[in-house]
């Protein structure tokens, strides 16, 4: 079970602060987001109300851990799902149509095949056809780590708010991907998935950091093709996602098997480099 779901079940019977309370784990990245953001948070020894003020602002420059993730009240950072009868949805809805009548064969393969798949390995597109989990050992194992962090914060999430799937509220909407009967559209786990990675992969190859946002987006993207999830449900999960990965970053583990990785990636690329050179002989 991952650590995240751990705590959310020690401190499911917490007492929220509010007015200024903030999270003892928080990221120094975030520092200014937690302390302006956010509505409330428990601490991480004993699921109470941290102290107020100058105290709390000083706890929350504290380096994040794997546990502290809970104690971000992250359904405080995201706005409410357009309710059911909301003009919003009813347009989102009309969107999916759109995009159902459009969509060509080969949009709903590749839709189809990003549904099949939420590892680092997506962007093997980007990185190149070698970028595989035979190959890059470490980089799928970190690739697995993140996606763990996220299943654990999307089931909580999607259980908070509780909203229903398209095909749920509009019976003629013909989904492609996988579906479900439970009411969990709200935030997409596949786009938080796919941001998540993204800036994973970045951080190990910056120099491709463009192309694989963009990779991002169009894994997003595909959720619409699947017929699965509405925009709003997307633009959550990538506004989340840095929220997680700024988490992540300042845990001292995350850091180690972040530099595992990317002395991975550049020792394989200089191989490569060097068999080229020397077959040009």
């Amino acid at each position: 079970m991952s650590t995240f779901v751990q705590r959310a079940q020690t401190c499911s019977t917490a007492t929220w602060g509010r007015n200024g309370t903030v999270s003892s784990g928080a990221t120094r990245g975030l520092r200014t987001m937690v302390v302006v953001l956010m509505v409330g948070a428990i601490s991480v020894g004993s699921c109470q109300a941290p102290a107020k003020g100058s105290a709390a602002i000083h706890a929350a420059l504290a380096p994040a851990t794997p546990e502290d993730l809970v104690t971000l009240n992250l359904a405080s950072l995201l706005p409410q799902p357009p309710s059911a009868e909301s003009a919003q949805t009813f347009e989102e809805l009309r969107l999916l149509h759109r995009v159902e009548s459009t969509r060509t064969a080969g949009e709903v393969a590749a839709a189809k095949a990003d549904d099949a798949e939420e590892d680092i390995f997506i962007f093997r597109s980007v990185v190149g056809s070698e970028f595989t989990a035979d190959r890059y050992p470490l980089t799928a194992r970190l690739g697995q780590e993140v996606h763990a962090e996220e299943a654990a914060v999307s089931k909580q999430l999607k259980t908070v708010f509780a909203r229903p799937r398209p095909y749920q509220m509009d019976g003629t909407l013909h989904p492609v991907c996988k579906q479900t009967a439970a009411a969990n559209s709200y935030p997409s786990g596949h786009t938080l998935s796919g941001y998540l990675l993204a800036l994973t992969l970045a951080e190990l190859l910056p120099e491709k950091k463009e192309a694989i946002l963009g990779r991002a987006d169009e894994y997003a993207q595909h959720r619409l093709i699947c017929g699965v999830h509405y925009p709003s449900d997307l633009e959550a999960s990538r506004r989340l996602a840095y929220v997680v990965f700024g988490y992540l970053l300042s845990n001292a583990q995350f850091s180690h098997d972040l530099q595992a990785s990317r002395n991975e990636l550049h020792s394989y690329a200089a191989v490569a480099v060097q068999s080229s050179a020397a077959g040009e002989k």
